[in-house]
């Protein structure tokens, strides 16, 4: 059965003429006959009973008209669904973001994607990289921003974006206040509150025990805001990225000897196809310019 034939017979229950019918569907009148002659052998029953100028639709034909309807009303919205999506009038695309990467540096990004593809609808996901790089392998992502202290796998395409310093947080008035950028030598014995989800806790762990540095694990947890409250309340002290969103009453400084950066990516899987909004996206985070985006550094350290 062919969608042709679907559309012709509507036609003619609309019409009640081949002739009209034909011309509503810029066809010829007998290209139109024809089919409707064939829509009748293959169902087994005729569906409209021609007389002079007047067709009138048999009771089979009554039967299967909204059935019809419904197949051509089915499929010009299948039609539509696509067309909207391949305009990126509504299209929707899911974004991991991994949870220790702040929103400071990616609020430029977002509000010029927003403002240049309003029909392209977000959803940021966090998660730590293990995670992210799960739901990126079996399709329930679209693209993450991550980092890895280790190399991504090669299945994944990876395109670094901006490289960041972590730094030290301590409370106000706390004694590591005194150094413009601190010494890795210089939190031996402090109390530290270990922030669960950061990715380079195996690296900072190996780089104290390099140095001949030794901490007190205090206070855990998944909670960014947490560990730095706690930090800001005189618990303690802890790494952090240089572009996380700080609480009121945190002190930062760069960590130095040596200092310790990390590659924030941008990551898809290798030979996927793109979607057009994921093409668009994609497209547009390449091009921002992440080296040139003005940004206060933590109003310069919060001093």
């Amino acid at each position: 059965m062919d969608i042709h034939h679907i559309r012709y017979f509507l036609a003619v229950c609309e019409t009640r003429n081949f002739t009209r019918a034909a011309h509503k569907c810029n066809v010829t009148q007998p290209a139109l006959s024809r089919a409707i002659q064939q829509l009748e052998d293959e169902i087994g029953g005729l569906l409209f009973r021609r007389e002079r100028n007047l067709t009138h639709i048999t009771d089979l034909g009554n039967l299967l008209r909204p059935r019809f309807q419904q197949v051509q009303d089915e499929l010009f919205g299948v039609k539509s669904e696509a067309s909207k999506f391949l305009c990126l009038n509504d299209a929707h695309l899911k974004v991991g973001i991994m949870c220790t990467i702040g929103p400071r540096r990616f609020t430029g990004l977002l509000t010029d994607f927003n403002l240049g593809h309003k029909g392209i609808q977000l959803q940021l996901v966090e998660g730590i990289p293990a995670r992210l790089s799960e739901l990126l392998e079996q399709g329930e992502l679209d693209v993450a921003i991550m980092s890895s202290a280790d190399n991504f796998p090669e299945r994944f395409d990876v395109t670094p974006l901006f490289r960041e310093r972590f730094m030290l947080a301590f409370p106000a008035g706390h004694r590591l206040s005194q150094y413009d950028a601190i010494p890795i030598s210089a939190i031996d014995g402090e109390i530290y509150l270990r922030r669960v989800n950061c990715e380079y806790w195996d690296y900072l762990t190996d780089l104290c025990d390099a140095q001949g540095v030794s901490t007190i694990v205090s206070y855990s947890s998944e909670r960014e805001d947490w560990i730095q409250n706690l930090v800001a309340g005189g618990l303690g002290i802890c790494f952090i990225p240089e572009y996380s969103a700080v609480v009121p009453g945190l002190q930062v400084r760069p960590v130095a000897e040596p200092e310790v950066t990390r590659e924030v990516c941008l990551v898809t899987v290798a030979g996927r196809r793109f979607s057009p909004a994921v093409s668009t996206f994609v497209g547009a985070v390449k091009s921002y310019g992440w080296a040139t985006t003005p940004l206060t550094r933590q109003n310069e350290y919060l001093n």
